[in-house]
């Protein structure tokens, strides 16, 4: 948030600064009043100090606390009305806006590109690719409890709520890979829900979207060739998809360009041919409590998919 990539995020920073600068003088103005009150009040014990209540410090002291209370107020009061203008000015929505569908799981992101063709709506997972300079819609919504997107670099958060669509926008100005987190507890691996935002220039996004529109080239190699055919029989595809194959599921995150991704389980593994292996073969052990069941590989099927997951660019 101290480095704003967006006008949204720049509004947003531009508020705190003016609190923390505001609040850090009262918190000063405090602290002086603090010290001036035990130096005037130095000598003074017992019950006879009651005598005293009429003198001209106390009087100042008075004058001190109401002049303090109003200032309270005023601070209040002009920060409520700042506050509401850059509510406002978050809340304005472009005519024309690429629209991206984010829906939340446990414990990982769907990302859809929306298209009016839904043959070709691009579906991916816990990577988004967004052109520079132009606004972008997001459509938030969860398919089990209530997490949060929250990106710093790019604007505030936003909760996606079971059974609800929102929507929050973001207008990249300076490309760069932003980080985003689940901001809201969603169960045991809160923590371990993030997503890369991936800002470009507007050419270099075309490119990718036409990159990541094409199926998966079918492999030609004999242990890749033998790899697909573990996925496809062995319940890989019961719940993920790729591409140009028969696995079509959506219970967790498309697989079609997975090495493409610079990780895996929504930030938690870079995306080695190690860690995918550690990951298939026993994921509790990286993210306890995920959907992601381990399944008894024989050496040479583990290999032969290994061979082929790594196909997927």
């Amino acid at each position: 948030m101290f480095s704003p990539a967006s006008p949204q995020a720049q509004s947003i920073a531009r508020l705190w600064w003016w609190m923390c600068g505001v609040g850090g003088l009262i918190w000063l103005a405090v602290i002086a009043v603090m010290f001036y009150t035990v130096r005037s009040a130095r000598g003074r014990r017992g019950p006879d100090d009651l005598q005293h209540v009429a003198t001209p410090t106390h009087k100042r002291l008075e004058r001190i606390v109401a002049g303090a209370v109003f200032g309270t107020i005023l601070v209040l009061v002009g920060f409520l009305i700042y506050d509401f203008g850059v509510g406002r000015a978050l809340a304005q929505h472009p005519s024309r806006a690429l629209t991206i569908e984010l829906i939340g799981h446990q414990w990982w992101w769907e990302v859809q590109y929306d298209d009016p063709d839904p043959s070709k709506r691009l579906v991916t997972a816990n990577e988004i690719h967004i052109p520079t300079g132009q606004p972008v819609q997001f459509k938030l919504s969860s398919t089990d409890v209530i997490h949060s997107f929250w990106v710093p670099n790019l604007n505030g958060k936003r909760d996606l709520i079971p059974g609800y669509t929102s929507s929050h926008w973001i207008t990249a100005d300076t490309p760069g890979v932003y980080r985003g987190q689940c901001a809201e507890f969603c169960g045991l691996q809160h923590a371990k829900m993030a997503l890369d935002i991936i800002a470009e220039p507007p050419d270099q996004f075309r490119a990718w979207m036409a990159r990541s529109s094409q199926p998966n080239t079918p492999p030609v190699d004999s242990v890749a060739l033998s790899g697909q055919r573990v996925f496809l029989t062995a319940g890989c595809s019961t719940c993920h998809t790729i591409g140009g194959t028969a696995a079509q599921a959506t219970v967790g995150p498309s697989l079609t360009h997975l090495k493409s991704r610079p990780w895996i389980a929504a930030g938690t593994l870079r995306n080695t041919r190690a860690n995918l292996e550690g990951w298939i073969v026993n994921p509790q052990a990286f993210k306890p409590g995920t959907h992601m069941p381990s399944i008894p590989f024989q050496p040479r099927e583990l290999t032969a998919l290994l061979a082929y997951l790594e196909t997927l660019k």
